[in-house]
């Protein structure tokens, strides 16, 4: 079911999704259920499933720079279909304009509509590590609204070197990502929210918005994008603050603010496991507000570790 009907049958209520990053080679995937497993208890509609672009890695022999390799996480499709057959809920694969071309990112949506995945998480993606700025894969797209037009293609049987017609047409829902405080490379959240109105121009149903601490800033931001004339649902993605070096990373790698009180809450913590109630607490109040508000969802980033995100979803669904 695609994620715009699942929140039209919920008829008001909040949902619950998250979002899990696939295990790396040679990790058994049962490691990944087992982190799934408590959230079941939550019923989640969805699950969306991270992927990666390449990255490079040198290998160093006898004091030298030996050798490049590739590495990316893989099995992000074969990974949603397994999640889909196992726990019988739709997932949701991520994918990127960075690190595939159109040729590729035509292939896995294919194979997607083969394995009856509905859903679409349309991203641009980061710079690789080595980039200062991000730059669009050779053959690749260079903004995530080019993704959700060549996805939206799809949909109606416009592959990149033909037109088919079939009445089995792909008919992807395709979410996209929204940043209440703008996205890093924006000159200023007015720019950032054209940006986003031209991804849902292109065909996207749906937007998750980065991690954010503040609420007010959420409904700020629903706010100034309905101004502008986006209409779709726009789901706050919540990140419970784990370890004490997120006050220097978060703001870092996302450039998002943190709120003087947390900031206060967890220099006062004296190890990482107060830290992590602290996130657990602040989390629940983010999500109670939420909840009160309306919105359609509640999405969490889970990294891979569910005992904080449950504890959460125990004190709000």
């Amino acid at each position: 079911m695609k994620i715009t009907d699942h929140i039209l049958n919920a008829k008001g209520k909040t949902l619950f999704s998250f979002e899990i990053v696939p295990p790396v080679k040679g990790k058994n995937i049962q490691e990944l259920y087992n982190n799934i497993d408590p959230l079941m208890e939550f019923k989640p509609p969805f699950i969306d499933v991270t992927t990666s672009r390449e990255e490079y890695v040198y290998i160093n022999k006898s004091g030298l720079l030996d050798k490049k390799l590739t590495r990316r996480r893989p099995g992000t499709v074969g990974i949603c279909a397994s999640i889909q057959h196992k726990y019988k809920v739709d997932t949701v694969p991520h994918i990127l304009c960075g690190g595939f071309t159109k040729e590729e990112t035509e292939y896995v949506l294919v194979d997607c509509h083969y394995l009856g995945i509905q859903n679409v998480m349309a991203l641009r993606g980061d710079a690789r590590s080595e980039q200062k700025y991000f730059e669009a894969t050779k053959g690749g797209h260079a903004f995530a609204s080019e993704l959700v037009g060549q996805i939206q293609n799809l949909n109606c049987g416009k592959y990149l070197h033909e037109e088919i017609e079939s009445d089995n047409c792909a008919d992807f829902c395709i979410g996209v990502a929204g940043y209440p405080e703008k996205h890093l490379e924006a000159p200023s959240l007015q720019s950032d929210l054209k940006r986003l109105k031209e991804k849902v121009d292109a065909g996207a149903d749906y937007v998750v918005t980065q991690m954010f601490f503040d609420n007010q800033k959420y409904f700020e931001f629903v706010d100034a994008a309905k101004e502008i004339g986006i209409n779709v649902p726009i789901i706050p993605g919540i990140k419970p603050i784990a370890v004490k070096r997120h006050l220097q990373l978060l703001p870092q790698v996302f450039r998002i603010d943190l709120p003087q009180d947390l900031i206060d809450a967890v220099d006062d913590c004296k190890d990482n496991k107060a830290v992590r109630q602290v996130g657990v607490d602040w989390a629940i109040q983010q999500s109670k507000e939420l909840k009160a508000a309306g919105v359609p969802v509640l999405h969490y980033y889970s990294m891979g570790k569910s005992d904080n995100i449950h504890a959460i979803a125990k004190g709000v669904f």
